[in-house]
């Protein structure tokens, strides 16, 4: 269209424009054009700017109109009620900008009236533009918030958070006590008094440092010593999820003490301690509306809190805890490698961190009695940590810092999650857990990108490779180092046992002539010995917390059924060797009660190898003395009195009954044994007289693996199937 045609056009539109409106004229805006390069419009057209420089001048009433910016006011009235509510929650005196009404009945005019302002405030984001009215027309095109919609746009996520946070904006409708069983009013309870002096607040930080944040790095130390500092002087005024992850602090550290040092430092038992800080801990995530809450120190809080009560919960309830974790993780976008690539650097790698986390630590729980609910899967592309130091890590660096190649401060942490997320990509894991997904199982993955991970090993053997050659740079005598070298040794050996049972088990029968293959011992025999290097180094004093509830309970049943089919094998003198240096580093005469389902099953399955092995010593003639784990376990059956106890054990588990040779009460159920738990050995700790180290459906692989335990092999409550099907 030419610049003479313009003005016909245009006037004619303004013309038909003016007669459907004639009993509301409209306000003539600026151009459209003179909008965009915010300069002052004639408001004729076409205008003086357009016909200067030859350009269409297009009438601002001729497109739909843009929102403008949020009128301030409502914003500034909101604050103020929220300051109000603090002054009042604090017994402050004040005067209120709006007094409350004077009489009873008035409530009701009152209530409807903040109902019809919230339904007000809820709609201005998500109805129509209303018309201009402070006469300024030069700044209509300026942007809107993110909240709001555009003509045309889909809802934004902060839209729908704000009407779920007006539609649920009642303190009785928060609905925190649907995990927790506290009363709505537990948000208003002041916690203050529950905090531990100044003194002892910087202790317990001090032991968090040394004892947990080293193998689970969910905290930013840099940041969050700060952040502590400032808010051990003013506990009043502490913000909620900053309090909820200070709790969940002193849960842990308290977690990670010996009973004797807790008592020595603190004047009070562990477990009182414990108990009063998990129930602060508790209040505290109310308070701040975990359920809700996108803060990532509610996250870090909950899963804190989460490890500092697995010792004392149900596996089944602590199942439906931790899959909250994961779901409130997931609605914020942890386990996409897309939400968090848009994060700065700190932020994104302390969501790979947790999230990670909270993925192995829901799949040990959920190994413990259901193996195939495991979150541990190729379905989400989270990274794996990098290899990097706090230090290295700022809030205000957008771009990542050159990844080290010798061990850092979170070396535990990143080779935990890079040895997991091989797992979750292999088949022996896959086919137990999902069949469905084994299609995901990993040949040769690409590069994860620049900076990132290096290509993914084809398997086991390689990943044991890479493996090797980054342990190689690490120092023996450095604490975490130690802890870092010989629990991935022993899960890299577990991993080969485990393939290794999945590969006979999925083979034809004409390849299972090699089935007890001396491999599969040297892995079972490796699990047991890397244990035993962990228990017994003083290197480890501070961790032992984490690692002791890992009874290596798969290689000790690959170990003792193999005995039991081959009691003159080659390797049995080191086989019992091995099995009872583990048995007298972990102390479990004391730590195992004989009336526990675990002690019953471990027994049994001791005595009935030694028993073959006993037999076969006879008919060769040789002494047959018993080795240091047969002495013990006889020790402990034989010095409990009260044997209608044991034998009521042995019914509760309705085990089978005993050999012939075996005292009253030890029953037959390997399936209480190994519908225990594996998962990765860096996951969270469980009680140490709690569960195995089996999980259901791998150790399940053991009995149709020619190791003839189907005689005692009876069904199971905890979700064992002796078979792969679904």
């Amino acid at each position: 269209m030419s610049t003479a045609d313009a003005p016909d056009a245009t006037n004619a539109a303004v013309a038909e424009l003016g007669s459907a409106a004639a009993a509301k004229p409209q306000r003539v805006l600026a151009c459209l054009l003179c909008q965009q390069r915010k300069i002052k419009c004639n408001r004729q057209f076409p205008c003086s700017n357009c016909t200067r420089t030859g350009a269409h001048c297009v009438p601002a009433s001729l497109v739909p109109r843009q929102r403008r910016r949020r009128f301030p006011e409502r914003e500034l009235l909101d604050r103020i009620r929220h300051y109000e509510a603090l002054l009042r929650q604090h017994g402050v005196s004040f005067e209120p900008l709006h007094p409350p009404p004077a009489a009873a009945g008035a409530a009701p005019t009152a209530a409807v009236a903040g109902a019809a302002a919230a339904a007000e405030a809820l709609s201005a984001p998500l109805g129509d533009a209303g018309n201009d009215d402070d006469g300024d027309d030069d700044d209509d095109d300026e942007a809107v918030d993110a909240g709001y919609l555009h003509d045309g746009d889909d809802l934004r996520a902060a839209v729908i958070k704000k009407a779920w946070d007006y539609t649920y904006r009642s303190a009785t409708e928060s609905n925190q006590q649907l995990l927790f069983g506290s009363p709505a009013s537990a948000s208003d309870v002041e916690l203050t008094a529950a905090h531990p002096p100044q003194a002892k607040i910087f202790r317990l930080w001090q032991i968090y440092l040394d004892n947990v944040n080293p193998l689970l790095k969910v905290t930013h130390t840099p940041t969050l010593q700060a952040r502590i500092i400032d808010a051990v002087g003013d506990l009043a005024n502490i913000s909620a999820p900053l309090e909820a992850l200070l709790f969940s602090i002193y849960c842990v550290a308290v977690l990670s003490l010996p009973d004797d040092q807790c008592q020595a430092v603190f004047g009070s038992p562990k477990q009182a301690l414990l108990a009063g800080y998990q129930l602060a801990c508790r209040q505290a995530l109310s308070k701040c509306r975990f359920l809700q809450s996108g803060d990532p120190d509610c996250l870090t809080a909950l899963y804190l809190y989460l490890i500092s009560v697995r010792s004392m919960m149900d596996p089944r309830s602590l199942s439906s805890m931790s899959a909250v974790a994961i779901r409130i993780a997931q609605r914020l976008g942890y386990h996409s490698e897309a939400s968090n690539a848009k994060c700065n650097a700190l932020d994104a790698e302390m969501r790979r961190r947790l999230w990670w986390s909270l993925v192995i630590f829901d799949n040990r729980v959920c190994e413990i009695f259901h193996y195939k609910t495991a979150t541990l899967s190729p379905t989400w592309d989270c990274r794996p940590p990098l290899n990097l130091n706090d230090f290295e890590l700022r809030a205000e660096t957008k771009s990542l810092p050159q990844v080290s190649e010798r061990p850092t401060e979170a070396f535990f942490v990143v080779l935990r999650s890079e040895l997991s997320d091989f797992v979750r990509h292999s088949a022996f894991h896959l086919d137990f857990i999902d069949p469905l997904l084994t299609s995901f199982a990993q040949t040769k993955m690409a590069t994860r990108g620049s900076g990132s991970s290096p290509p993914t090993p084809r398997d086991l053997a390689e990943l044991q490779r890479n493996v090797e050659e980054r342990l190689r740079l690490c120092d023996p005598q450095n604490p975490l180092q130690f802890m870092t070298i010989w629990t991935a040794r022993g899960y890299l050996a577990r991993c080969f046992l485990l393939e290794h049972c999945w590969k006979h088990l999925t083979s034809s029968p004409s390849q299972q002539a090699d089935g007890h293959s001396a491999a599969a011992v040297g892995y079972a025999l490796s699990v047991v010995q890397c244990d035993t290097r962990l228990m017994t180094s003083p290197l480890t004093k501070g961790f032992l917390w984490y690692h002791e509830s890992f009874f290596p309970f798969l290689g000790y049943t690959y170990l003792l059924q193999r005995l039991r089919k081959r009691p003159a094998d080659e390797q049995a003198d080191l086989a019992w060797e091995v099995m009872s240096d583990n048995y007298e580093a972990r102390n479990m005469t004391a730590k195992f009660s004989y009336m526990e389902p675990i002690f019953v099953v471990f027994a049994r399955l001791v005595m009935m190898a030694w028993e073959a092995r006993q037999s076969m010593l006879r008919q060769h003639g040789r002494p047959a003395e018993p080795p240091r784990i047969v002495a013990y376990v006889k020790h402990k059956i034989q010095g409990s009195t009260d044997m209608t106890l044991i034998s009521g054990a042995t019914s509760a588990l309705n085990l089978a009954e005993p050999s012939t040779s075996m005292p009253v009460g030890i029953g037959a159920n390997t399936a209480a044994a190994t519908a225990a738990a594996a998962g990765p050995s860096f996951a969270a700790p469980v009680p140490p007289c709690g569960y195995p180290d089996a999980p259901v459906g791998q150790a399940a692989m053991i009995s149709p693996m020619a190791m003839d335990m189907d005689p005692f092999w009876p069904a199971m409550d905890w979700g064992l199937v002796p078979n792969r099907q679904w």
